[in-house]
């Protein structure tokens, strides 16, 4: 259960970190909100999940879900680049982040 947790966390941290790109400095009030709640419900599961798991495998976990979920609606909604070695980079994230899964006990 611990592992659902922290992708949860994972997907929330997405929304916090896309949400600060909208938040234009927390001075457009809607995504502001979004942008804390996300912020609130990453750390809250995050939190559960470092019960049972590692805090290094959950953090490294937690930032990487973060960082391919936030480069992919990067390329999705602002038109950031997306060129072969970026992907690669991305896809080396995310091979470590399937590493720490399946090494952790």
């Amino acid at each position: 259960m611990a592992w659902i947790y922290l992708f949860i966390a994972g997907i929330f941290e997405v929304v916090w970190a896309t949400g600060l790109k909208y938040t234009e400095g927390f001075s457009r009030l809607v995504p502001s909100i979004i942008t804390v709640v996300g912020m609130v419900i990453s750390f809250y599961f995050l939190s559960i999940a470092i019960k049972v798991l590692p805090i290094g495998t959950a953090y490294a976990v937690w930032t990487g879900i973060g960082a391919l979920g936030t480069v992919f609606l990067g390329i999705l909604l602002f038109n950031e680049p997306k060129d072969f070695t970026r992907i690669l980079f991305l896809g080396m994230i995310l091979v470590g982040i399937i590493g720490l899964k399946f090494t952790s006990s």
